[in-house]
């Protein structure tokens, strides 16, 4: 995918004519305060915009017709459905396939005639045979593979994937289950005065993931994350701030101003029948737990958990990291997040905050030492949350 500097995408968007002086204002302010320095996008032309890498290549007469970005003009274009679903078809094979390929290759003592299961997640476009089709093909999987496929849940989406793959190995101790998620998200960015436009084309970005979940025992010397519970709540009010329709150009997103004040003040309740499955930790989470996974749904978000739940900044490090350099990419992110935290990856650039250098003050021993809090939301309004722990066999 091409690499989007978010600088670039703020004066592309904020220079379009249907703007006006506060459509302008919006877009800066917007852009600057994401917490973001870089984007991926599926859309090669947007990349040649001013300011992006490509800026000063010479047109190609081999590419066509533009349909998402005229360079002659400056103008962001306005494709119709169908053709920006064309382009999720021909992009996200390669996508979903290269991530589902590095997570088998990466999970120790696992190859690919193993996977009994897949499951694979995308709310940005729709084709079948699907993305699980095409992994069972692509990897060279049985015929007989298990196969499913979750489609338009939003952010949160990777989530009911992973409870369903835990349950498939609580259910049978051998099974090897691959989730793969793949979104496309640009594809339905808009140049729009509209707040809440505005706020999208400032965060989401494209990108895939994929996670092998088994309960066969693992090589020695492998680091895993153990999946040990999960969670779903529906908050009393956020059902109009938070949606995601199919209009006539493109998807149309919803995500309201008012999405972070209800993440707050709805949070500490929607961790409660999580940690009630874990009565070591009835009474001392949130504190106890060493390092959560938050879905950088936007910096204002992390934010407000950082704030309600009095976490340290380096406990949100890997999830600002992760909205840092790759943005909001719906349901694949937190796994971007997850591995992060399973791989110990160094802190990113993180615009606008301090550089994170201290470690959370989380005791070595412990109910929480080595524990991991996964958190994502979407429409509904649904908080997803899932509790794992991590440690090196």
């Amino acid at each position: 995918p091409t690499v989007l500097a978010q600088d670039g995408v703020r004066d592309l968007f904020g220079s379009q004519p249907e703007l006006g002086r506060l459509g302008t204002r919006l877009v800066s302010a917007a852009f600057n305060a994401s917490g973001i320095r870089t984007r991926h996008t599926v859309i090669g032309e947007l990349g040649t915009a001013p300011g992006m890498a490509g800026a000063d290549a010479p047109a190609d007469a081999a590419d066509g017709e533009p349909v998402f970005y005229d360079r002659t003009t400056g103008r962001i274009l306005t494709p119709g459905t169908g053709a920006r679903n064309d382009t999720y078809i021909r992009e996200a094979p390669a996508l979903l396939l290269g991530a589902a390929r590095q997570a088998v290759d990466e999970a120790a003592g696992i190859e690919a005639a193993d996977v009994t299961h897949v499951v694979t997640v995308s709310c940005t476009g729709f084709y079948a045979p699907g993305p699980d089709y095409q992994v069972v093909r692509g990897l060279g999987l049985g015929a007989s593979t298990h196969r499913f496929h979750l489609g338009f849940m939003g952010c949160y989406g990777a989530f009911p994937a992973l409870r369903m793959a835990a349950q498939f190995c609580a259910a049978d101790p051998d099974a090897v289950v691959l989730v793969v998620c793949v979104e496309l998200c640009s594809l339905h960015l808009h140049s729009s005065d509209d707040a809440d436009t505005i706020v999208a084309s400032s965060v989401f970005g494209d990108g895939a993931a994929a996670a092998v979940v088994t309960a066969r025992p693992a090589p020695a010397g492998s680091t895993v994350l153990d999946l040990e519970a999960f969670e779903t709540v529906l908050t009393p009010v956020g059902e109009d701030d938070m949606a995601w329709t199919i209009g006539d150009q493109g998807f149309d997103m919803i995500l309201s101003s008012y999405v972070p004040k209800i993440i707050d003040e709805h949070i500490t309740g929607a961790l409660e029948p999580l940690w009630a499955q874990v009565p070591a930790l009835q009474g001392v989470a949130p504190a106890a737990i060493e390092d959560w996974a938050i879905h950088p749904g936007g910096r204002s978000i992390l934010d407000r958990v950082e704030d309600r739940l009095a976490l340290a900044p380096a406990q949100l490090e890997a999830s600002r990291s992760t909205l840092a350099e790759v943005g909001n990419m719906s349901s694949a992110t937190v796994l971007f997040v997850l591995r992060r935290i399973l791989h110990g990856t160094p802190p990113a650039d993180v615009p606008g905050r301090p550089d994170v250098a201290e470690p959370a003050p989380i005791p070595a021993s412990g109910p929480g030492a080595g524990r991991v809090c996964a958190m994502a939301f979407g429409p509904g309004l649904t908080v997803e949350t899932a509790l794992m722990t991590r440690r090196t066999i």
